[in-house]
């Protein structure tokens, strides 16, 4: 691990930095100072090997944040810092660190261009892996099930596989998502089956054990049953949902499965 990280360290310092900003936006307009931005200021000063490109662009900054430079220029040198090296931790004590010299407000106003930059990666690698996820499944994942969020922790998604007779729908959760504990409610029939159609997911009845779901996992759920469902902490997870029909059907939304209970079904 250490030769690797000195080896990235090797490839930073080598780099080569190439600027073609000031060209690109004020070479008819200012030709001189195009040229001291690209050439002077990156092509010599930046490419000078007597401190490292993550260290520079450390101190850049540092002196943006102290004279409140707080635009799209600081932005660019987050993300310049982030491809030299700064990572995450390292960007968040540097702020927090230049916010006594520099301002509260500040402070904030960086936070909010650095958390931007450093989340790109964070989604990426979400919709990566939902992709991936997508592929292993015949039925659509849909979209986010934003109507139903604050029934949800954490991200699930929603598709309509038909309405008629009856309606039916794809949910599919998220690494460690799950429902609230709930009750279907009808005055005659009703209540909910479920289909594992993908990935490894927990059911659970209240007062009962909890029941793995895996691909052709069946549940029947009768009305008036509290319940939950969602994913293991490690998989991705996915089930038809079919809700069985009956007379002045609702559904009764309760308490969300807490970090603890979820925890100590996974062990």
């Amino acid at each position: 691990m250490y030769i690797k990280e000195n080896k990235q360290m090797e490839d930073l310092k080598m780099a080569k930095i190439v600027q073609t900003a000031g060209r690109d936006r004020l070479g008819d307009f200012a030709p001189e100072f195009a040229h001291f931005n690209d050439d002077v200021l990156f092509g010599e000063n930046w490419n000078n090997q007597d401190i490292d490109l993550k260290t520079r662009s450390i101190i850049v900054i540092s002196v943006f944040m102290g004279r409140g430079l707080v635009d799209d220029s600081l932005k660019f040198h987050l993300q310049t810092a982030k491809k030299n090296g700064v990572t995450k931790r390292e960007i968040a004590a540097i702020i927090t660190h230049a916010a006594f010299y520099a301002g509260w407000p500040v402070a904030w106003a960086v936070f909010n261009l650095a958390k931007d930059v450093w989340d790109e990666d964070e989604a990426s690698t979400s919709d990566q892996a939902r992709d991936a996820y997508q592929k292993s499944l015949f039925f659509p994942i849909g979209n986010p099930n934003d109507a139903y969020a604050k029934y949800f922790v954490g991200q699930s998604y929603l598709a309509s596989v038909c309405e008629d007779p009856f309606p039916i729908h794809n949910v599919t959760f998220e690494p460690g998502c799950r429902n609230n504990w709930h009750i279907h409610h009808a005055d005659k029939g009703g209540g909910q089956a479920l289909i594992c159609v993908g990935g490894r997911g927990w059911y659970q009845e209240w007062g009962k054990d909890p029941v793995e779901m895996t691909p052709g996992t069946v549940i029947e759920i009768p009305a008036g049953v509290k319940h939950w469902h969602g994913a293991a902490a490690d998989s991705w997870f996915s089930h038809l949902a079919f809700g069985i029909p009956g007379e002045n059907p609702s559904n009764e939304w309760l308490e969300a499965v807490s970090d603890e209970q979820y925890q100590q079904l996974e062990k």
